[in-house]
């Protein structure tokens, strides 16, 4: 059994009348008596009760026709949605977020795709630092990331979200916290918290950040993301520098502070170079035609 065959019957089964049918199909009426004879004795049914004033159905082809619509209704809808993945809408992005830029970019970005791209699902990986957010992006296994620049490699390319200014995160007991100015210096005997990756984009900010100021940060305790961190900090065991989108969803236990010489840090969205996807491009698109890059060009690393 062909599909046409189907579509054939379907039509004479709505019209009850082969001269419209074929019609609707464009196609000559002796060619869909043909065809509708030809399915016939394929099932060895009767299908239509035919009539030189009408065409009705039988039980059969009652039956069959129920079912028909259905095959072609499902035929339909795949057609439709292979259309809309060639055409980049629909599908599964899977984006990395930098533990900070879960509390700022995260609900935007969502909001966004689920808005305009109804029928893109998101597989969200949070709180990944940047070098394993690189590590995924490059080895396929995420199709976007937003991260914190400089990256290593050629095989990325990436556009600027925003720059965000550092601030400081204290636990809720420290010295500091009644004290209305904080600057740099004014750290310099306390011990930091800083991220487990050596490679990590804030732990370079931090460091430049002190080291600016005349001293090298002193740190006993690392983090291997964003939430522990900031648990450490409420916990005593020392202070740190986060971006200040942090500020959106403060942990209890920590206050912050601006830090007017702790100069600011980059966030990013990446993706692979040569991905040639049209839903990576149309998701790409839509991000941009809703104001999430800044105005600087694109820059590829």
């Amino acid at each position: 059994m062909e599909l046409r065959h189907l579509r054939y019957f379907a039509a004479v089964a709505e019209t009850r009348h082969f001269r419209l049918a074929a019609e609707r199909l464009h196609i000559a009426q002796p060619a869909l008596s043909h065809s509708i004879r030809q399915l016939e004795r394929e099932l060895g049914v009767t299908l239509l009760a035919r009539t030189t004033r009408q065409v009705s159905l039988t039980p059969a082809g009652e039956l069959l026709y129920r079912d028909a619509l259905r095959v072609l209704d499902s035929v339909e809808d795949s057609v439709r949605g292979v259309r809309r993945m060639v055409d980049g809408r629909q599908g599964l992005i899977r984006i990395g977020f930098t533990g900070t830029a879960a509390y700022s970019q995260l609900p935007m970005i969502a909001r966004v795709l689920n808005e305009q791209l109804p029928e893109v699902a998101l597989e969200i990986h949070a709180d990944l630092l940047t070098p394993a957010q690189v590590e995924s992006l490059s080895s396929a296994r995420l199709d976007l990331g937003v991260l914190r620049p400089p990256v290593e490699g050629e095989d990325l390319t990436m556009r600027t979200i925003t720059s965000e200014a550092l601030v400081l995160a204290m636990p809720a007991d420290h010295r500091l916290v009644e004290q209305p100015d904080v600057v740099m210096a004014d750290l310099r005997t306390e011990d930091w918290v800083l991220y487990t990756d050596s490679h990590s984009a804030m732990n370079d900010a931090m460091t430049r950040a002190c080291r600016t100021a005349g001293f090298a940060p002193r740190h006993r305790h690392t983090a291997p993301s964003t939430g522990v961190l900031l648990a450490l900090v409420s916990a005593g065991l020392g202070v740190t520098l986060v971006p200040e989108s942090v500020r959106n969803a403060p942990p209890s236990g920590v206050v912050f502070r601006n830090l007017p010489d702790a100069d600011s840090i980059d966030l990013a969205l990446a993706w692979r170079r040569d991905d040639d996807s049209p839903l990576v491009a149309h998701v790409l698109k839509t991000l941009e035609s809703s104001g999430l890059f800044d105005e600087n060009p694109e820059t590829g690393r």
